[in-house]
């Protein structure tokens, strides 16, 4: 059974930290491409940072670039989204994604909310 547990979401202020984890069981964790996307209320689900799957190469949406770093550790089948400077606009829930787009699988998380607010 795949499954991807999303956890490490919460309450914080402006400015501050959280780090984002995502475990996935049930299929070949090194061999899938990770993402974080995340949706606001009233939103279009959105990407925030992508992973390949050796680790080698990022991306990240505009919004976010130089305060948002995703890694992943292939040997604890996790993905890591670390949140710096969070502002109030980072609020949404935040799901993970596991692809191979050259065998159109995909799999999501359930998600888990961040809150920015004072």
């Amino acid at each position: 059974q795949v499954q991807l547990v999303e956890s490490g979401g919460g309450l914080v202020q402006p400015g501050g930290s959280l780090r984002l984890s995502c475990v996935g069981s049930g299929f070949i964790f090194s061999t899938f491409r990770m993402s974080w996307y995340r949706q606001a209320p009233g939103k279009e689900r959105e990407l925030v940072a992508a992973i390949v799957s050796n680790g080698g190469s990022t991306t990240y949406a505009d919004s976010v670039k130089g305060r948002f770093t995703i890694s992943r550790d292939n040997a604890k089948n996790t993905v890591y989204l670390q949140m710096n400077n969070l502002k109030p606009e980072d609020t949404a829930v935040y799901y993970c994604k596991a692809d191979r787009s050259s065998y159109g699988i995909i799999y999501w998380g359930k998600g888990s909310l961040v809150t920015v607010s004072s």
